[in-house]
């Protein structure tokens, strides 16, 4: 079955086919292109292109993948409303991953996983061989530094570990974005038994920066507002 793979979660703006068999998972095409301020430009054309390069169409799509985060709140949002769209366009069923899970699953040992929330904090989680021990969440990198000793922690992944490495005095390794190919791996298993699909459910972790703004203050006082309204009156007469 052709899978479409997306993940807005990091500023990695991912997209990918794979092919989900019987015993294996094989990734046909992928784009990536790192731009955390552009996930909603790049996002389309890098589905149009790996469309292009396996000479499908969207109609031969059999289900859709979606990094569900934890992530910014705007990136985010993109990627899990352009697989809304192919869900319910064509029909397909959606499964969600989280995109944190995606560079545990390639972690042997004690790792840690962080990627960069913005205001100085990171959305995290350790994994043991691959399995989740705890998260996600999101903290100051100082915040956790005790919690990754308790745990055993000696290596890190992703682009929050990379930026903070001082910070929580573990050296980090190359992997800085997720692996589409992981999320289908982790998906592979519903995909296979055409589970029902899913809502797919953000992690945001917390509220978003835009805000509905406060009612506009008055200009003057009611006072004041009396008296123009009195002089405004007169004037008409």
């Amino acid at each position: 079955m052709l899978v479409l793979v997306v993940d807005t979660a990091t500023p990695a703006v991912t997209a990918a086919l794979v092919e989900i068999g019987a015993d294996e998972v094989r990734q046909v095409a992928a784009r990536a292109a790192v731009d955390g301020r552009a996930h909603g430009e790049l996002l389309a054309p890098q589905i149009d292109a790996v469309l292009a390069e396996a000479g499908a169409k969207p109609r031969d799509l059999g289900a859709v993948v979606a990094g569900v985060g934890p992530g910014p709140f705007t990136g985010l949002r993109v990627g899990l409303m352009t697989a809304a769209v192919f869900q319910a366009g064509l029909g397909i069923p959606a499964y969600g991953v989280c995109t944190l899970d995606a560079f545990g699953a390639r972690t042997t040992g004690k790792a840690l996983v962080a990627t960069d929330a913005r205001r100085r904090e990171v959305y995290w989680a350790v994994y043991a061989d691959g399995t989740a021990l705890t998260g996600p969440a999101v903290d100051k990198p100082a915040d956790i530094v005790n919690r990754l000793t308790t745990y055993g922690v000696t290596h890190a992944v992703g682009e929050g570990a990379q930026r903070y490495a001082d910070v929580l005095g573990i050296t980090p390794g190359a992997v800085l974005y997720p692996d589409p190919l992981a999320l289908a791996e982790l998906a592979a298993e519903r995909v296979r038994a055409k589970a029902p699909t899913e809502p797919l459910t953000p992690l945001y972790l917390r509220r978003p920066d835009a805000v509905e703004p406060a009612a506009r203050k008055a200009a003057l006082s009611p006072a004041e507002q009396s008296e123009a309204g009195a002089k405004l009156t007169a004037g008409r007469r």
